[in-house]
């Protein structure tokens, strides 16, 4: 059994620089490590590595995602970065890409220079 372990989640890259710049200044998390093998961030507690690898094909769901308390000032800022929301017909999205589940939690998605699909979420209290 595992007691309290800080959780690192892993993403490939083949786009090393691209996606260096896209996690440090696009989404503001804290580089705290660089070689040939990986880069790995810090947000929240919570560290992501991000693998360099030769050959990726992104997968079409959800791979990573954060947590926020304003999805609508956090897509608008994203926005201004150039990160395009993600469309998707099956879901009744706003202006912003943002959708409202079920359980009234607000969604958009998003991807990172490699495919990688992220979201964001800010649940209702």
């Amino acid at each position: 059994m595992l007691v309290e372990p800080t959780i690192t989640a892993f993403l490939p890259t083949i786009k090393q620089e691209q996606s260096k710049q896209f996690y440090l200044n696009t989404l503001k998390l804290k580089l705290i490590s660089e070689d040939d093998y990986a880069l790995e961030f810090e947000g929240g507690g919570v560290r992501l590595r991000i693998t360099i690898v030769e050959e990726f094909t992104p997968h079409p769901f959800t791979v990573l995602g954060f947590n926020v308390e304003d999805i609508t000032s956090q897509a608008k800022s994203l926005t201004k970065k150039g990160v395009e929301f993600e469309r998707y017909q099956t879901f009744n999205q706003d202006d912003l890409g943002i959708w409202t589940s079920p359980s009234k939690a607000r969604i958009a998605w998003f991807k990172d220079p490699d495919g990688n699909l992220l979201s964001l979420t800010e649940y209702s209290s």
